[in-house]
């Protein structure tokens, strides 16, 4: 685990909720001057612990009204199928997150699609015939009362 000072677990929490905040306002907010604030802030970026920034965008607002979770068993473990799966979804732009689980089934992906008859293209036409698929379970995400969400930071401050 990495050993963060408090200043940089506050300028991790504020970046997440605003990624676009200006380093000079993150140094005000954090109570640093600009120049090892930017420091501490590179640092977070080289380690890997800064992965990136993106914009979130609504799925409603570009048309995909269903979101769905899918959770997928596969015939075999030994023959390649984990990993051709992996390729395969990979490529597929509906999936948005995809999981290796444990329990009954593999993978879990979130998949997001126009319409009820876009989902069942997607399972039936395309996720169903993948090689060293056994079955799939889908379950209809209703509403999305958090997230995604931010990375819990907590644990830091131990």
């Amino acid at each position: 685990m990495p050993q963060l000072d408090e200043f940089e677990i506050r300028m991790l929490d504020i970046l997440q909720r605003d990624g676009r905040k200006p380093v000079s306002e993150l140094a005000q907010e954090i109570g640093l001057s600009t120049t090892p604030c930017a420091r501490r802030f590179e640092a977070l970026q080289e380690t890997g612990i800064i992965k990136g920034f993106a914009a979130v965008l609504s799925r409603r607002a570009v048309g995909l009204t269903v979101e769905v979770f899918i959770q997928v068993r596969l015939v075999s473990h030994s023959d390649g199928s984990p990993e051709s799966f992996i390729a395969a979804v990979q490529r597929m732009d509906e999936v948005s997150s995809c999981w290796t689980m444990t329990g009954n089934h593999d993978f879990l992906l979130h998949v997001m699609v126009p319409s009820v008859d876009d989902l069942n293209a997607f399972v039936m036409h395309r996720l169903m015939r993948l090689p060293g698929v056994r079955d799939v379970h889908t379950q209809l995400v209703l509403q999305n009362i958090k997230g995604p969400g931010h990375v819990p930071l907590s644990h830091l401050r131990r």
